[in-house]
């Protein structure tokens, strides 16, 4: 059967719009203190009032963007404002860092001696301040985009001190996010500013992308050498795949023909090592020699992968027309549908063992909020109009 653009643009909106943004829209939204409730079981109750600064930044930038190219929905701006209204009140410490997590009213319980909340609230204010025309915003988001350099530059500035008997490594997480910031901070008019960064971020992701291995690997020397141990081995599917697209559609805005290659490349060989061949899905870590990873949840089938994987072929056989990313985006889809979505009680679940069963049933935690699958059936639907 032939791939129909119809039939899955159909799919998506049914998903997005009438079971996984009124999850978050009825359930979510904090009217009495503000912010968002993150902890949601299955059917959407709050079990726990901790908010977390990565969801809370998320679900603001997923609200505006929505609002900026999905229609001017009044509900998706006052969602949005009493999510920005929380973190401008609460979210960052005296010396300007991002907290982690907060209580339910605004206190501070955690920090992490990492970038990744800021970065996250820098797309958040980015976004919104297209949102609510206030350019203030988006200079926010600019200064505080330029001390994640720093801090990336200096880790130690994060209190983070260097040991010696832990060798320097290049993340793949750092190079990507980055690419990320820069297309949610620069306007058309503004690429030439970030032309450098954006060439340093492909030539970091380059040094992780290993032929001999057809591999991507998560860390490696800042020299592009191997790591030893376990670090060096580790290949995370899922990530790797979602480089891969934010490298492939840089390489499309840049017109860079070794980009867009290097993306695809990244796409093909994460998905034909990640993929379980035995009972379908994506592993969420590997070891590039085939040992026994050290995560103990290695083996798990987790929702963003999915998500992250199924863009990524779309996106691929819209670029090329070659017939298996279309065979693989039918593929991920049809697993994760039959696994994740939760048509009962809205949205995916997060986390299944091997097998495909649901190992916890909560919709909101920690690290799962209101983006990945959002932003994976947006993405989506944008690119299969296009096709429509």
């Amino acid at each position: 059967m032939s791939f129909s653009a119809d039939r899955y643009l159909k799919l998506f909106r049914e998903e997005l719009y009438q079971r996984v943004l009124p999850f978050w829209m009825n359930h979510s939204l904090d009217r009495e203190c503000g912010g968002y409730f993150n902890c949601l079981d299955r059917e959407g109750k709050v079990y726990d009032t901790t908010k977390y600064m990565w969801l809370q930044s998320r679900q603001l930038w997923m609200l505006s963007r929505l609002y900026n190219t999905a229609g001017k929905n009044p509900d998706w701006l006052e969602a949005a404002r009493l999510g920005y209204d929380f973190i401008a009140a609460h979210g960052q410490g005296p010396e300007g860092r991002v907290y982690f997590s907060l209580d339910r009213q605004g206190r501070p319980k955690f920090i992490q001696r990492k970038v990744f909340a800021e970065c996250f609230y820098i797309m958040a204010l980015a976004e919104y301040s297209r949102a609510v025309g206030r350019p203030e915003l988006k200079e926010e988001a600019v200064r505080m985009f330029r001390q994640v350099l720093r801090w990336v530059e200096d880790p130690s500035s994060l209190g983070r001190p260097a040991f010696e008997g832990n060798p320097p490594v290049s993340e793949l997480a750092v190079p990507m996010i980055i690419l990320a910031l820069v297309d949610a901070i620069a306007d058309e008019s503004e690429p030439a500013a970030y032309e450098s960064l954006i060439a340093k971020c492909l030539s970091e992701i380059r040094l992780h992308v290993r032929g001999e291995l057809k591999l991507v690997l998560e860390n490696v020397a800042p020299d592009g050498s191997l790591l030893q141990g376990a670090q060096g081995r580790l290949v995370n599917p899922g990530h790797s795949i979602e480089t891969g697209w934010f490298v492939l559609e840089e390489g499309l805005k840049r017109r860079d023909d070794s980009a867009k290659s290097l993306g695809l490349q990244m796409i093909d060989w994460s998905f034909e090592h990640g993929w379980d061949k035995e009972h379908g899905g994506l592993y969420y870590f590997l070891d590039a020699e085939g040992l026994s990873p050290l995560p103990l949840e290695w083996f798990m089938k987790l929702w963003w992968p999915h998500c992250e994987a199924a863009y990524a072929m779309l996106l691929a056989f819209s670029v090329t027309g070659e017939k298996r990313y279309a065979e693989r985006f039918e593929q991920i889809t049809d697993y994760a549908f039959r696994h994740l979505s939760d048509p009962g009680h809205g949205e995916w679940y997060g986390y299944l063992d091997r097998r495909g069963s649901p190992t916890h049933t909560l919709k909101g935690g920690p690290y799962k909020g209101c983006f990945h699958v959002p932003r994976f059936l947006w993405l989506s639907i944008r690119l299969l109009e296009k096709m429509v």
